[in-house]
């Protein structure tokens, strides 16, 4: 497994981060430690969830799911970097939601104790609160991070400007602001290439893309749906993208089947190829997904596919970053 840089700090991750959506929901608990233990032997040391996550059971589940698996000893919670989230709503409380002061600590407090861990690597903000003033942000994390009990901080979900005013409300207080940002990148969904991705690359922040494969329709959806295997292509965002990328998505499959590839390694190892990204989150059901998306890391792709994929999949624009994108 190759390692690198959590953005500009000098905290090392794997290549692939393991993402926890799945784990509990659909799997079983003794699934879903296998996945576990499996992405550690695999040399996958970065796993992620959110406070949020199990909500089909109730929320917190996933985390309570993780904090069992740490407590099954050995290396486990020493050699994973954890990041966890904050800010969606966790009950119909006006208080249990947002980046208060009073929600973040209290949020990190909850988490901790679900995950049995006296620390959070990675304490990422689910999705920007334009209610929050910066200064009382940083205010609550400077506290965790002061108490030990968070070493860095990360978003999820903010736009380029976002990022640009948490950094500079963060240097004016002398603090780190924000290391990392997950968002959604894929072959269908590319508008972080406009300024996401330029804003981190200038900023030094990591970019951690979720749904890679797009809710899995970019692994082989449409074959799945006519087999009846599809688990998540048969919903959601996958579900909604079949309608205005239902033919992109056809001619996808039929170009990996000529190329000899599998469409899911394929979209990954686009993803990952792709400048700025540090580390696709995964989100796999079974052992085989795992693998195919380490495989998919040392994937090259034939400049005569990739060329293709443009065409399949174009980006926003002129494509590029902006202003270039739409302004000539």
């Amino acid at each position: 497994m190759e390692f690198t840089s959590l953005g500009r700090t000098a905290l090392r991750v794997s290549r692939l981060c393991l993402g926890t959506l799945n784990l509990g929901v659909r799997t079983t608990t003794e699934e879903a430690f296998s996945i576990l233990d499996h992405a550690l032997d695999r040399g996958i040391n970065f796993v992620d969830t959110a406070n949020q996550y199990g909500w089909q059971r109730y929320k917190g589940y996933t985390e309570d799911l993780l904090g069992d698996w740490f407590a099954l000893g050995g290396v486990r919670r020493d050699q994973v970097v954890l990041a966890t989230k904050v800010g969606n709503p966790m009950t119909d409380l006006p208080n249990d939601q947002g980046l208060s002061a009073r929600n973040i600590i209290a949020s990190c407090e909850r988490s901790l104790r679900r995950l049995r861990t006296e620390w959070i690597d990675l304490f990422q903000m689910h999705h920007i609160d334009r209610a929050a003033p910066w200064d009382e942000v940083w205010q609550a994390m400077e506290t965790l991070v002061r108490q030990g009990k968070v070493r860095y901080v990360g978003s999820s979900n903010f736009a380029g400007w976002h990022l640009v005013e948490a950094q500079a409300a963060a240097r004016e207080r002398h603090f780190l602001g924000v290391v990392s940002e997950q968002c959604v990148y894929n072959l269908i969904t590319r508008q972080a290439e406009l300024e996401l991705i330029p804003a981190a690359r200038q900023y030094g922040i990591a970019v951690l893309p979720w749904s890679p494969l797009h809710g899995g329709l970019l692994s082989g959806g449409l074959r799945k749906l006519e087999t009846g295997e599809a688990v998540k292509t048969a919903q959601g965002r996958a579900q909604q993208a079949l309608v205005t990328h239902g033919a992109a998505v056809a001619a996808y499959e039929k170009l990996c089947d000529a190329y000899g590839m599998d469409p899911a390694e394929v979209g990954m190892a686009w993803v990952a190829s792709h400048p700025g990204i540090t580390a696709p989150v995964v989100g796999p059901r079974t052992l085989a997904q795992l693998d195919g998306a380490v495989r998919a890391l040392d994937t090259e792709l034939p400049d005569g596919l990739t060329g293709e994929l443009e065409t399949l999949f174009p980006p926003v624009g002129n494509g590029g970053p902006g202003p270039e994108a739409w302004a000539w």
